[in-house]
């Protein structure tokens, strides 16, 4: 499972790159979120619909998006009001503090989504949502360190180093980590970085000696095409094939672009011990 100090820290980007990795190294794998929030859906071959981002991740496995792969969709109305999109459907619209009463069917669904989606698959690859250590969302969770406890799925936090405070993130959500947590995180990865990733080295050290646990890459700032999964992706590149192809190959081909781009700063070899060890 790859977690995120905040939203935004490179998630799905990571999550999709490392589809795209084992995919092509011939793994039959799988992407998987419980929860989404995102107005930017696809709708399936079969009409379900499900956030972009875990079809993108799909079609860098090399497989068709289907709406087990993301269970729960989040679909903001404004006013306080949501829609949630259930398994493919529309569920109900909630308002504030509405979502408490359904937790636990939520996280039936979750666990049923998941075991649907794993099944007769060498390798599922979770995304997280938002920071695992939200204090006012943990008896809530459904998609960070609750369903991490429930799977037995190894952990990997990656921080935005772009926004500052890095290292202070990363250690403040290890800290706000109960001991079941943190035996479940295997390593850090810092993204967005610009320059000479030697400077770090010495946070680095520090860093890996408090959390007991490895950096697993300094992952340098890389342009490239994807689809925008809500407001925070505005900036991103125009997300439309060049030549008028097909806007899917060309995403996946910025998945090809980007894990070149990361060759050598993000410790591959690392990741796949992991996997093989859970």
């Amino acid at each position: 499972m790859v977690q995120g100090v905040t939203s935004g820290a490179g998630k799905t980007t990571l999550t999709a790159a490392l589809c795209r990795h084992f995919a092509r190294s011939g793994k039959d794998v799988v992407p998987f979120k419980a929860q989404n929030v995102s107005l930017n859906s696809f709708v399936t071959a079969d009409g379900m619909e499900m956030a972009i981002s875990q079809a993108y991740q799909a079609w860098a496995c090399g497989i068709e998006p289907s709406a087990s792969m993301n269970p729960i969709l989040i679909k903001p109305k404004g006013n306080g009001q949501c829609q949630i999109v259930l398994r493919g459907r529309p569920l109900r619209d909630i308002g504030p503090g509405d979502g408490k009463l359904l937790i636990e069917e939520l996280r039936e669904h979750v666990l049923r989504s998941f075991e649907e989606n794993a099944l007769g698959r060498e390798m599922v690859l979770i995304e997280g949502m938002g920071s695992p250590v939200e204090m006012n969302l943990r008896e809530r969770d459904v998609t960070n360190m609750w369903l991490a406890r429930s799977v037995r799925s190894p952990v990997v936090l990656v921080g935005d180093i772009e926004k500052g405070g890095v290292f202070a993130g990363l250690y403040g959500t290890y800290l706000l980590m109960d001991e079941e947590e943190r035996d479940l995180l295997k390593g850090f990865i810092i993204n967005r970085f610009r320059g000479d990733a030697t400077i770090l080295s010495d946070g680095i050290d520090e860093l890996e000696s408090r959390m007991g646990v490895p950096c697993l890459g300094v992952l340098p700032m890389v342009r490239f095409a994807a689809p925008p999964e809500d407001s925070m992706d505005i900036s991103r590149e125009v997300c439309r094939s060049s030549n008028g192809g097909d806007v899917r190959q060309h995403w996946v081909q910025g998945l090809d672009h980007l894990l070149e781009a990361w060759e050598g700063a993000l410790d591959l070899k690392a990741l796949e011990r992991i996997v093989e060890r859970s």
